[in-house]
C-alpha cells in the first residue's frame, strides 16, 4: 500500500473528529470525489473541529448518498443536523426529499419541519405499544418461523406507523420481545434449511421449488422500471452544481422559477431528452446503452426524443456516417421525435457568443495549441484574457468572415483559470477551420461558416434552445459539468437536468471510435459491420437481435457504478434466449465424412422438427429432409478407438441419425495413404430395435450421386485475446486474435436452405445460432456464426 501524503493524513484526522471509523475514513480518502465532497459539508456545517457520531454519519450521508446535491437550502438543512432536529436517517431522507422537490420562493419552514419530523418526540411508551400491537398481529407466522423470522421487516412494521421513532429502540424492543415470546434458541434455530432431495416425489419438488420461487425478493422499483430514478420536468428547480471558483466564492446555479414556468410552457411538462452522436463513425454497442437511456426515459414518460447529430467537426464528419446513425437508431427499434442538427443552430449559437462577450464573460485568444496547453498546466492566465471587449467583439466578427487564418485565434470562455477543475481552465467556444481560399465543407451545413463551436459551448447551449429536460450522459463528462452550467447560467438560459451513468464496457473489444477506425481503415477487419465488431452494424450482421441488444442492456440498469468490465458472455446469454425462441432449426454439416448405408434399398424423406417443443399434429412445425443410401457426418463424429465418454461414430459402434434411424458402423474404406478416411459403411436399423445413446446431425443426398445443397460458413472467435485490450496501450493491436475468423467453404445443408435470404437466422443442430450473410449470391449461400449454444454466462461471465 502507497503511503499517506500529507493531505491525506489532514483529511483522516478530519473525517476521524466527526465519528467516522478508521476503516471508513481511510476508504473515503481514497476517493478523491468524495473527500472534496465530505470536507466541503464538514466546513459549510461548521464542524471542522469535531461532532458527535451520529452528526457526523448524518453529514456523511449528504457528502456521499447526494454528493452532486447542491441543495439550495443545503445551509438550513446542516443547521438541523448539527442541532440534532434531525437526527435520524429516515428524517434526512425525508428532509433532502422535500428540499429536492421544493422551489426557493415556495420554501416554508413550518411545512419543512412537518415534512421531517422535527420536533416530533416518539416515547418509549409509544413504541412498546406499536411492538406489542405489531407482535399481536404477526405471532402465528412468528412461531411458526421462529428465530428465521426476518427482523428487518419487523422493524419496517413499526416505523410505517412511527416513522421517526429511534430504530436502535425499536430494534432492540423487537429482540427482546423474541426471546420473551420464543426463549432461547435451540440447536434447530441455528441449522441452516436444507433442501430435501426426493427422487421419487415429484409433486413434493414442484412445492419445493413453489416455496422458494414465493421466498425469491420482489424486485426493487428500480428494477422493474429502470427510469424511475429520474425526477419529473416540474421539479427542475434544485441547484443542479456547485461551481467552487478559485478566489473562495461559489456559483449555486439553478432556474428561476419564471424561467422553468416558461420552459414548461412550451414542453407542455413533457420528457424531452435527446440522443446525440457525433456522425465521425459507426455506432457501437455503447450507443445501444445510450439510446436506451435517452430513448428509453421518453417513451416511459409519454415525452419526446431528439436524434440530435453533433456535427461541430467537420473533417470527421460524414454523409455515410449520418445515413447509417438514422438507419440502425430505427433498427434499435426507436423512433425519433425530431432529426436535428447542432448545425441547424450555427447562427443562434454564434449570436449567443456575442452576447457572452458583451458581458465580458469571454474573449478572442491567439495562443497557439502548444501555448494553450502549457498555460493550462501552470494555471495562467492567457495574455489576451483582459482584453476590451469591444476588441473582441471585433476580432470575433473578423474570424466569422474569414479574415483570420486558421489556428491564429479561438473564443475562449472566460471561467476561471486557477480553478480545481481543469474544465474550468477558459475552454475554447469557437475555432476557425477554412485554408487559405476555401471554408472547410461542412456534411450539412455546407461552406457557410468558417468558425465552429466546440463541444464544451454547442452542446449545453443546443440543450437548453431544444428545451431539453433530462441532459443524460456517460461518467467521463461528470467533470464538464461545472463548465456545463456556468455557460447556460452565464447567458441566463434554461437550465436542463444532468445526469451521469456509467458507460459499456465489454471484454475481449475495443470501442473506442479512433481505435476502431483505426482498423477498419488499415484492414484489419472487412469494414464497420465485420460481425467480429461489437459496432450495431456488425452485430446485425452477425444475426443478433436488437431485442437481444437492449434485453442485455436493460439488465446492466442505468447506474453510476463505474470502471466494470461486462464479460461477453452476458450479451452472448441475451442473444441465444433469443434465438432459441425466434430462429427455427435445422442441419448442416460443416466437415462432411461420407456414409454409404449398404442395406437401404430406397430412399425416403422423413420429418424434421424446426421447433423442439412443437406438437406432433402442428404440421408448420416440421420440414421434410431427403434420407437417401449416402449421408454425411461431421468428420469429428467417428473415431477408429471407441472410448467410454465418446458418443460418437465409431467401428462396429451404433449412433442415432437425428429424426432418422440408428445406424452401425459395418466397414471404413481409407484412401491410398491408409490414414484418411474416405468414407465409412454402416447399415441402418429401420425398426429401431437399437439404442444407442449418441446423436448425431447430418445430411443426405437428394438424390443418387447428386451432393447436398454446398454452403459457406464463416466461425467467429472473440477478435482480441485479451479481455481489456485497452490496458496494452500502444500494443493493443499485437492482441488480435489471428483465429477470430474461420471459413468453412465446402459445408453441406439440408435441401430447405436453399432458399434462405440474407438476414434470415437459424439454429444448425448441435453446432449453434447462424444468420444468412449479405455476401451469399444465388447459389452460394454465406452462413455467419451468430453465437454457439454452449452458454457460459453465470459460470464465468460477470
Amino acid at each position: 500500500m502507497a503511503p499517506k501524503d500529507d493531505s491525506s493524513e489532514k483529511s483522516i484526522k478530519l473525517f476521524l473528529s466527526i465519528g467516522l471509523d478508521e476503516k471508513t475514513a481511510s476508504n473515503t480518502v481514497n476517493n478523491a470525489k468524495v473527500t472534496t465532497n465530505l470536507t466541503a459539508v464538514i466546513n459549510e456545517a461548521g464542524v471542522a473541529d469535531g461532532c458527535d457520531r451520529t452528526t457526523g454519519n448524518l453529514l456523511y450521508t449528504v457528502a456521499t448518498k447526494y454528493h452532486s446535491n447542491a441543495l439550495l437550502h443545503r445551509p438550513t438543512l446542516f443547521e438541523y443536523i448539527v442541532s440534532s432536529k434531525i437526527k435520524t436517517p429516515a428524517q434526512l431522507e425525508a428532509a433532502i426529499s422535500f428540499l429536492d422537490k421544493t422551489a426557493p420562493e415556495d420554501f416554508k419552514l413550518n411545512e419543512f419541519e412537518e415534512a421531517c419530523g422535527v420536533g416530533v418526540e416518539v416515547s418509549l411508551e409509544d413504541i412498546e405499544k406499536a411492538v406489542e400491537e405489531m407482535f399481536e398481529e404477526k405471532k402465528k407466522i412468528i412461531l411458526e418461523q421462529r428465530y428465521r423470522t426476518n427482523e428487518g421487516q419487523l422493524l419496517g412494521h413499526v416505523r410505517k406507523s412511527l416513522p421517526w421513532a429511534d430504530p436502535k429502540i425499536v430494534r432492540k424492543l423487537i429482540e427482546e420481545k423474541m426471546y420473551e415470546l420464543l426463549g432461547e434458541k435451540t440447536a434447530a434455530d441455528n441449522e441452516k434449511p436444507t433442501k430435501k432431495k426426493e427422487k421419487k416425489e415429484k409433486p413434493a419438488k414442484a412445492e419445493e421449488k413453489k416455496a422458494a420461487e414465493e421466498a425469491t425478493p420482489e424486485p426493487s422499483e428500480e428494477e422493474l422500471n429502470p427510469y424511475s430514478i429520474f425526477p419529473q420536468p416540474e421539479q427542475n428547480l434544485m441547484v443542479h452544481t456547485e461551481v467552487f471558483y478559485s478566489n473562495g466564492s461559489v456559483l449555486k446555479c439553478s432556474n428561476k422559477k419564471e424561467v422553468l414556468d416558461k420552459h414548461l410552457k412550451v414542453t407542455g411538462g413533457k420528457v424531452y431528452t435527446r440522443f446525440p452522436p457525433e456522425p465521425n463513425g459507426y455506432l457501437h454497442i455503447g450507443h445501444a446503452k445510450a439510446m436506451f437511456v435517452d430513448f428509453g426515459l421518453a417513451k416511459e414518460r409519454g415525452g419526446c426524443c431528439y436524434l440530435r447529430y453533433d456535427d461541430t467537426n467537420p473533417e470527421a464528419e460524414k454523409k455515410e456516417y449520418i445515413n447509417h446513425i438514422e438507419e440502425i437508431v430505427n433498427w434499435m427499434g426507436w423512433e425519433p421525435f425530431k432529426i436535428t442538427y447542432t448545425s441547424d443552430y450555427f447562427q443562434e449559437l454564434y449570436d449567443l457568443a456575442v452576447e457572452l462577450i458583451r458581458r465580458g464573460h469571454a474573449y478572442v485568444d491567439h495562443q497557439t495549441a502548444d501555448e494553450i496547453k502549457e498555460y493550462r498546466e501552470k494555471k495562467m492566465n492567457s495574455p489576451w484574457r483582459d482584453r476590451p471587449i469591444q476588441e473582441s467583439l471585433r476580432l470575433f466578427d473578423e474570424m466569422r468572415r474569414g479574415m483570420i487564418e486558421e489556428g491564429k485565434a479561438t473564443l475562449r470562455m472566460k471561467q476561471d483559470m486557477q480553478n480545481d477543475n481543469f474544465n474550468m481552465y477558459d475552454l475554447i467556444a469557437y475555432r476557425i477551420k477554412a485554408s487559405e481560399t476555401n471554408f472547410t465543407p461542412h456534411p450539412h451545413a455546407g461552406d457557410k461558416w468558417c468558425i465552429y463551436p466546440s463541444y464544451d459551448y454547442a452542446h449545453c447551449t443546443v440543450d437548453s434552445l431544444e428545451n431539453i429536460t433530462h441532459s443524460l450522459c456517460t461518467l467521463e463528462f461528470e467533470t464538464r459539468r461545472a463548465s456545463y452550467y456556468w455557460l447556460l447560467h452565464s447567458l441566463d438560459l434554461y437550465m436542463p437536468y444532468v445526469w451521469e451513468y456509467s458507460r459499456l464496457n465489454v471484454t475481449n473489444t475495443v470501442m473506442s471510435k479512433r481505435k476502431l477506425n483505426y482498423i477498419v481503415t488499415n484492414k484489419y477487419v472487412d469494414g464497420w459491420d465485420d460481425p467480429r465488431l461489437l459496432t450495431l452494424a456488425g452485430l446485425r450482421r452477425r444475426g443478433v437481435t436488437p431485442t437481444a441488444i437492449n434485453a442485455f442492456v436493460r439488465g446492466m440498469g442505468i447506474t453510476r457504478s463505474d470502471g466494470s468490465m461486462i464479460h461477453v458472455s452476458r450479451l452472448e446469454h441475451h442473444i441465444r434466449e433469443e434465438l432459441n425462441k425466434t430462429a427455427p432449426r435445422t442441419m448442416v454439416v460443416l466437415n462432411p465424412l461420407k456414409v454409404v448405408i449398404t442395406n437401404m434399398e430406397s430412399d425416403m424423406e422423413l420429418d424434421a422438427k424446426r421447433w423442439p417443443d412443437a406438437q406432433n399434429d402442428d404440421p408448420s412445425a416440421f420440414y421434410k429432409v431427403p434420407f437417401s443410401r449416402v449421408v454425411y457426418i461431421e468428420q469429428s463424429d467417428f473415431r477408429m478407438k471407441d472410448s467410454k465418454d465418446y458418443y460418437g461414430l465409431a467401428p462396429g459402434k451404433s449412433v442415432l441419425l437425428r429424426y432418422a434411424f440408428p445406424i452401425t458402423c459395418t466397414n471404413v474404406v481409407f484412401a491410398d495413404d491408409n490414414e484418411t478416411i474416405r468414407e465409412i459403411h454402416a447399415e441402418y436399423d429401420l425398426e429401431k430395435k437399437t439404442k444407442p445413446k449418441g446423436v448425431l446431425h447430418w445430411v443426405a443426398e437428394s438424390s443418387p450421386g447428386k451432393e447436398p445443397v454446398k454452403v459457406e460458413v464463416r466461425l467467429f472467435e472473440k477478435l482480441f485475446n485479451s479481455e481489456n485490450p485497452a490496458e496494452l496501450n500502444d500494443d493493443w493491436l499485437t492482441d488480435i486474435n489471428p483465429n477470430s475468423k474461420v471459413v468453412v467453404s465446402g459445408a453441406y445443408a439440408v435441401s430447405v436452405l436453399k432458399d434462405a435470404a440474407v438476414g434470415d437466422r437459424f439454429q444448425f443442430e448441435r453446432l449453434g445460432y447462424f444468420a444468412v450473410d449479405k455476401d451469399s449470391e444465388p447459389g452460394k449461400l454465406v452462413f455467419n456464426r451468430t453465437v454457439t449454444l454452449r452458454d457460459s454466462y453465470g459460470k464465468g461471465g460477470k
